[in-house]
């Protein structure tokens, strides 16, 4: 339990801080970092961070932002499948 209470908090976390920066861009107000998103993405955030960016349509076409979060999302998909396969 403790680890999908994790994995909650992270991605609402995630969707929200593309919120918030899709809001500044907006406003024209000081960013979050990429780095800041991706690190979101890879601590278990990237579905929160792939439905912040589809819905909210930010950072959709930027490169290599977008296949970087990409590439997160199937790592950890692959390694979910794998876990699930072993557990078994």
């Amino acid at each position: 339990m403790p680890a999908a209470l994790y994995l909650l908090a992270i991605n609402l976390v995630a969707f929200a801080a593309f919120a918030a920066d899709k809001a500044r861009a907006r406003r024209g107000d000081r960013r979050i970092r990429e780095r800041t998103l991706i690190v979101l993405a890879a601590l278990g955030g990237s579905p929160g961070a792939i439905a912040g960016q589809q819905l909210l349509r930010h950072k959709t076409r930027k490169e290599p932002f977008r296949t970087v979060l990409w590439l997160i999302a199937g790592t950890q998909a692959t390694g979910l499948a794998v876990a699930l396969y072993l557990a078994r």
